[in-house]
């Protein structure tokens, strides 16, 4: 089901393939989606557009994925935006370590994309 009010989502990722993925499932789902190859980016385009949700990997070359959040954590304007980690580490402690951080959820790669949208549905509607 598409949202009434199309969201926009920035997907963050260093893989072109992995962006690619994502932006095609959430399009096809009805979300607006912008992208970023890595966390110093992400912040250039959430400073040019007002995103409803960010989906971030953790590993990643310039800026990493807890660094974006802290980041992003670290504005009053991003305090409550939700931010999933999408990424191949399902290690305890890195949940934890976003957890710390302020990331909303986890989703372990390879994704489903019904999963997917559903827990992106689930956090931004």
């Amino acid at each position: 089901m598409e949202p009434s009010v199309k969201k926009k989502v920035l997907t963050v990722d260093d893989s072109r393939t992995m962006r690619d993925m994502v932006s095609f499932t959430l399009k096809g789902a009805g979300y607006d989606v912008v992208e970023a190859a890595d966390g110093q980016q992400a912040l250039g385009v959430i400073g040019a557009n007002k995103v409803d949700l960010v989906i971030t990997d953790l590993n990643m070359p310039v800026m990493d994925g807890l660094t974006l959040i802290r980041r992003l954590r670290a504005t009053p304007a991003h305090r409550t935006l939700p931010i999933l980690m999408l990424t191949t580490e399902a290690d305890e402690k890195k949940k934890s370590e976003g957890r710390a951080v302020g990331a909303t959820g986890w989703i372990v790669k390879p994704f489903n994309p019904e999963k997917l949208i559903s827990v992106v549905q689930k956090v931004c509607g």
